[in-house]
Parts: C-alpha cells; structure tokens; sequence
C-alpha cells in the first residue's frame, strides 16, 4: 500500500481519541501518522522485515490500549496510538502485494516478514499493489472521515497528501520505470545500498 494509505489509516485510529477526549486529539492524529508510516523507513534496510512486525505489534499495540484505558494520559494515549497504526501497517502490508518493483507482476511471495513465525508472509494482493486504484479507494475511505471530522493544519495536511495520493496512482508504472533508470546511475559505492529490487528488476 501507499505510505499516505498507512498514514490516513493511522490517523483515522486517532478519531476516537477526537470523539471522546478532543484535548488530546492533535497529538494522537500525529501520533496516528508517525506511527503508520514508521515501518517503512526499513525502505533501504530490510524493507517490511526490518522495522515491520505483523505478530508483535498488535500485541504491543493491545497492551498500550490497556494502560491507555487504564491510566489516560496524553503519553499513554499517543503510544497507543502509534502503536497500533505501527501494527495495523504490518498487517496491511500482507494483504497487498508482493515486495518487488513491479508488483502488478505477482512475481513476489514476500509480503512481510514475520519474526515470530521466522519467514515471510505471503502476499494476498486484495490490494495488488501500492498505487492500484484500490489503493487509493482505501486511501480516500481513510482520509474523508479525517477531513471531516479535524480542523485548520490537519484537515489541509490530510487533503494534501490525498490529492499527492491521487498524482502517485496515475503515475505508478511510469515511476517503477525510472527508478529503475535512476538506480543504474547510482556510483559504483551505492550499489550495495540499494534494495534489490532496482536492481535489474
């Protein structure tokens, strides 16, 4: 999925927070968007291995909620909501698609990778792949309600990234085009750092 999917589902986890205790809204509406989109900064580094956990988030992310229920606060809250737009993030990512440039190809079975279970999560691609125009429906079903329902900073943040959203869905397969390109050009010194996926994919 998109990286503002992750973000608009991660804030949607925050409305809530809106509805129940608003003083403590902005900050879990930012904490909903850290969180989503904080498991793929392992984009260079073991992408959705290293930073995604799909088996221990939720957990954690269920026993934030509790001390959240239990003593609210605004760090308690914030942490359960990071939390669970981190976990909600990991399990989304095993129901698009494959981890490969191109992944409109289903030439991928890694999903995400599990380190309970020690191997990788096949893909279920009901979302083929990030920039499908299912994608996007789930990224505007997300972010509505939060357009709605925030104000001010929030609702132009959340309408910025739907329409940057909609700009990335026309021109997916042409971007997997030149980062490919892109990649060829990288200094010798690079290439190691580069995922493998654009390297001749």
């Amino acid at each position: 999925m998109m990286a503002t999917t992750h973000a608009f589902m991660g804030m949607a986890l925050a409305l809530p927070v809106l509805a129940t205790a608003p003083e403590l809204a902005p900050p879990a509406f930012v904490a909903g968007l850290v969180g989503g989109v904080a498991p793929d900064l392992d984009l260079y580094a073991g992408h959705r291995k290293t930073l995604h956990y799909p088996v221990y988030a939720p957990i954690a992310a269920v026993l934030a909620l509790v001390l959240a229920v239990l003593v609210p606060s605004a760090s308690t809250i914030v942490l359960a909501v990071a939390l669970a737009a981190a976990a909600l993030h990991a399990a989304t990512d095993a129901v698009g698609g494959g981890l490969e440039l191109r992944p409109w190809r289903a030439g991928s079975e890694r999903a995400v990778y599990s380190h309970y279970h020690g191997r990788w999560i096949r893909p279920r691609r009901w979302i083929r792949y990030d920039g499908a125009p299912e994608d996007l429906a789930l990224a505007g079903f997300a972010a509505v309600p939060v357009i709605i329902a925030g104000d001010g900073p929030l609702t132009v943040l959340t309408a910025a990234l739907l329409a940057v959203s909609v700009v990335y869905v026309l021109f997916r397969k042409h971007l997997a085009t030149a980062a490919e390109r892109l990649a060829a050009f990288a200094p010798a010194p690079l290439h190691p750092y580069l995922p493998e996926r654009y390297r001749g994919a």
